[in-house]
C-alpha cells in the first residue's frame, strides 16, 4: 500500500481541524501510544547488532477489554511523513512495538523513502492516526523533550496512572524537566510496571539545612 501526497496534507487536516465531536470519540479510543525510545545505544531490537536507526522504537497498547483489528492505523513522527502502517490484530490488553528497522523495511516495501522511524534526539512529536476509507482521524500524539530523547531513556504511560512518565534506569536523569526521573526500565513489549519511587537529588548541605 502507497500513501498518495494527498493522504498527508488529509492528515494534516485531520489532526487540526477534525470536528470536536469525532476528536473526541478518537482520543476514547482503546488504541494508543504507549511508550516511545528515541535515542538507543544498544541492542533494543533483539537482532545482535547495534543502530540507531533500527533500535529505535515506538509501543502502541490497546487498553480495551476486547480484540481490535490494527488495519488502517499508522506512525508519523513530528515531520508528518508515514513511518509504518499496522496490520493484523492486537488482542485486548497487548501491546505492540514498531523499531526503526520494521519502519525502514515497511517504507521500502511500500516505495516511500526508507529513513526508519526517524525519532528526533532534540525532542520530536510521534502521532497515531486510523484511515478508514475517505476519513482520516488523529488517534493519540505525544511531543517529547530534548532530556527524553538522550541514550537509552523511554517516555512511556504509567500502568497504574496512564499519566506519561520517563524511563531512565539505563541512563539516569536528575534535572528538573518533566516528566522527572523514575529509575524504571524500559519495557518494549512489556507493561509499563516498575516498583521504584523517584527520588530528588540534594546536596548535603541542603540536607543538614532541612533537617537542622
Amino acid at each position: 500500500m502507497r500513501l498518495a501526497p494527498a493522504f498527508l496534507a488529509a492528515a494534516i487536516v485531520a489532526g487540526t481541524h477534525l470536528p470536536v465531536a469525532a476528536r473526541q470519540a478518537c482520543a476514547d479510543g482503546s488504541v494508543r501510544l504507549n511508550e516511545i525510545l528515541a535515542a538507543p545505544s544498544h541492542d533494543w531490537n533483539g537482532d545482535a547488532v547495534f543502530s540507531s536507526r533500527d533500535d529505535e522504537w515506538v509501543e502502541i497498547a490497546n487498553t480495551g477489554a476486547t480484540d481490535v483489528a490494527l488495519e488502517g492505523f499508522l506512525l508519523m513522527d513530528g515531520d508528518s511523513i508515514p513511518r509504518y502502517a499496522f496490520s493484523g490484530t492486537l488482542a485486548a490488553g497487548a501491546v505492540k512495538v514498531v523499531y526503526g528497522r520494521d519502519s525502514f523495511d515497511w517504507e521500502k516495501a511500500t516505495a516511500h523513502p526508507a529513513f526508519g522511524l526517524s525519532l528526533g534526539n532534540g525532542g520530536d512529536r510521534v502521532t497515531l492516526w486510523h484511515v478508514a476509507g475517505a476519513d482520516t482521524a488523529f488517534v493519540d500524539g505525544y511531543t517529547y523533550a530534548t532530556h527524553i530523547s538522550t541514550a537509552d531513556r523511554s517516555v512511556g504511560r504509567s500502568t497504574a496512572t496512564g499519566e506519561w512518565m520517563l524511563f531512565d534506569a539505563e541512563n539516569p536523569y536528575s534535572g528538573s524537566a518533566l516528566p522527572g526521573g523514575s529509575g524504571c526500565q524500559p519495557t518494549p513489549g512489556a507493561p509499563n510496571v516498575c516498583s521504584s519511587t523517584p527520588a530528588h537529588r540534594a546536596s548535603w548541605g541542603e540536607i543538614k539545612t532541612r533537617y537542622r
